[in-house]
């Protein structure tokens, strides 16, 4: 499906490790929450219709088939919307911002409403301000991180985090960007599971060492901070390694090759190779990334 855009067949899950406090928004919420939102946004069920909305609003929560009918109907709902014309777009958000700002004299607005008229100062006039009720909002600690499979709707808002992912030069857009937007393609692929993502808080390996394993055979990352003159031991491994030295400096060793790595560095270590690391300034921090270690546990 349109190759000239999407080159390669490989999925593309990928984590985000937060480094500083991290917003983003990622997965849909659950059906009660959509009921809510249906709700309490009239702007948008006047861009879905009451008859979409309806059919979301009469779905019985504990019914035996409750899960594929939200599912079922979420994706014509979510479509519809992301598939608004410009014009009935920007006048939806006018409206939004106006009653926001409004109601705001009168009671305080919720954390989503005021997200949604941030990012309608970033992003005037676009579908995403209100696609955003859609979305879980997630804020992540430093030391936190949030994965997400192929195929879930995500954006990052704000902090620094470390990314990994997937081999894949596949991103569908569509919104919340001024890069190419692609909507029939995203509304087409989406799981619409629903439901707040799980965070990882890390598995300490060592007093320095703190490994985050998210559910994909592709990748796990190991996140490294060592004292001044403190060494550490990553053992070999079946696969290559890839470490990128975030701050401070140190040494690297190997069986055959000794070396300096300093902040903004990239190093690659080759499979079934050990490498010593000591910290030479205050404090050394760095990142590993490498190939899950349950894919090689489950072989």
């Amino acid at each position: 499906m349109k190759p000239n855009l999407y080159k390669d067949a490989n999925h593309k899950p990928e984590m985000a490790l937060a480094i500083t406090e991290f917003r983003a928004l990622c997965g849909f919420i659950t059906l009660q929450e959509l009921k809510e939102v249906l709700g309490d946004v009239p702007e948008i069920v006047e861009l879905v219709g009451t008859a979409l909305a309806k059919q979301v609003m009469d779905i019985d929560e504990r019914g035996g088939d409750t899960a594929d009918k939200a599912k079922t109907a979420l994706r014509s709902v979510f479509t519809q919307l992301m598939s608004a014309s410009k014009e009935m777009t920007t006048k939806a958000i006018s409206k939004l911002k106006s009653r926001l700002l409004l109601q705001s004299q009168l009671r305080s607005l919720t954390e989503k409403e005021e997200l949604v008229l941030q990012l309608e100062k970033q992003y005037p006039g676009d579908i995403g301000v209100l696609s955003a009720f859609f979305f879980n909002y997630v804020k992540l600690k430093p030391g936190e991180a949030l994965y997400l499979a192929a195929n879930e709707p995500h954006a990052y808002l704000s902090g620094d985090c470390v990314e990994c992912m997937a081999t894949s030069d596949n991103v569908v857009r569509a919104g919340l960007s001024p890069k190419h937007r692609d909507i029939q393609t995203l509304c087409s692929m989406l799981t619409y599971n629903q439901g707040y993502p799980e965070i990882l808080s890390g598995l300490a390996l060592s007093p320095y060492i703190t490994r985050y394993l998210p559910p994909f055979d592709e990748f796990e990352v190991d996140r490294c901070v060592l004292p001044k003159g403190s060494s550490v031991v990553f053992p070999a491994v079946p696969g290559p390694s890839i470490f990128l030295a975030f701050v401070g400096e140190g040494t690297m060793k190997t069986g055959c090759w000794e070396g300096i790595v300093t902040e903004g560095e990239v190093v690659f270590e080759p499979a079934n190779t050990e490498l010593v690391i000591t910290a030479t300034t205050s404090e050394l921090q760095l990142y590993r990334a490498g190939i899950n270690s349950r894919f090689f546990h489950g072989l």
